[in-house]
């Protein structure tokens, strides 16, 4: 299979990083007596993109566009190597999980996924292609190396971390492309956004616009995402207002620290950890002053799945479920 890889004629702007990095507490402006205006959220699921790509007719020779410029795929893969749980979840919900020879070390779901120790943080190419692929699917944060894939003859789909819900339904028909799973990628992704509609729809009818603030907790050291993060976004769909907003101050990418003085401050009436651990809500209502936090008053510290939380694929309907319940649950406690 030959490759053919070009530059595109606009580079697109970053995609926010996984992996959280620091940020300062903001500073809170005690120079007026005036009382700070409440933030809002309007309930209801995003607007869908009226210019997204569409899945093309399954045949090959196929160029696409990935996160570097365009690659040509010759002929339909039959041994991919997947090095992102993300999108080894989206290969087999598209119906290509049989032509998945390996992937990485993270990629448990679904149970039949060929979990081996390849690393998707720093590839081997060694390894990689010991498995004698014809496609292998890796995430932007190791994309140093594709040329090294590249060199030997190795397809290489490299994709961004998601931004967005539009992201996830892109990169879905992406690899209905790839594999020529063209009409079941369409179906796929129609069906997240489908059912992702029908839950948050149901859950604004249920607790309206409910203004209920809440952080999301990636370990137990309080960093957190804001808004503008993928997870961000579904957590707006529900309307909920996030503390970690005013908490970035344009350095920590979406994924600011937060302090507990910032939280107890802060008052979030929504707790939602998205890390392991069996005494993990139990731990936050031990910290100090987080007796007087109205999520640990009202049992509204929540545990999520880790993997569902922070795997745009899928499974986002699950994470919108999850996020739906508590919402519903605590509105207007």
């Amino acid at each position: 299979m030959r490759i053919a890889r070009h530059l595109p004629l606009a580079l697109l702007g970053a995609t926010l990083a996984l992996t959280a990095c620091g940020g300062q507490d903001p500073q809170t402006d005690t120079a007026t007596d005036e009382p700070a205006e409440s933030p809002s959220a309007v309930c209801g699921p995003p607007e869908a993109d009226p210019d997204r790509a569409t899945v093309g007719d399954g045949a090959f020779p196929v160029t696409l566009t990935d996160a570097l410029g365009e690659v040509t795929l010759e002929e339909a893969p039959e041994r991919i190597v997947s090095l992102s749980p993300s999108h080894t979840e989206m290969l087999f919900a598209i119906g290509a999980g049989e032509r998945v020879e390996a992937a990485d070390e993270y990629s448990d779901f679904p149970a039949e996924a060929p979990t081996t120790d390849l690393s998707g943080f720093t590839p081997s190419v060694e390894a990689i292609a010991e498995y004698d692929p014809d496609l292998v699917v890796l995430a932007r944060s190791a994309e140093a190396t594709v040329p090294q894939l590249e060199a030997v003859d190795i397809p290489v789909l490299t994709l961004d971390a998601a931004a967005g819900l539009e992201d996830v339904y892109a990169q879905i028909r992406l690899l209905g492309d790839a594999t020529g799973m063209t009409d079941e990628a369409d179906a796929e992704a129609s069906r997240i956004e489908t059912e992702f509609t029908e839950i948050v729809e149901g859950v604004c009818a249920e607790a309206g616009d409910s203004g209920l603030s809440f952080y999301q907790e990636l370990d137990d050291t309080l960093y957190s995402a804001t808004s503008e993060t993928f997870v961000g976004q579904i957590y707006a769909s529900f309307g909920l207002v996030n503390i970690a907003d005013e908490a970035d101050d344009g350095t920590a990418g979406g994924y600011p620290q937060l302090s507990q003085e910032y939280v107890v401050e802060e008052n979030p009436d929504l707790i939602f950890l998205s890390y392991a651990g069996e005494d993990a809500v139990g731990a936050v209502a031990e910290r100090p002053a987080f007796d007087t936090v109205a999520a640990v008053q009202n049992d509204a510290v929540v545990q999520l799945d880790a993997d569902i939380a922070s795997r745009w694929g899928p499974r986002v309907v699950d994470f919108a479920e999850a996020v739906g319940a508590a919402v519903t649950e605590h509105a207007g406690s």
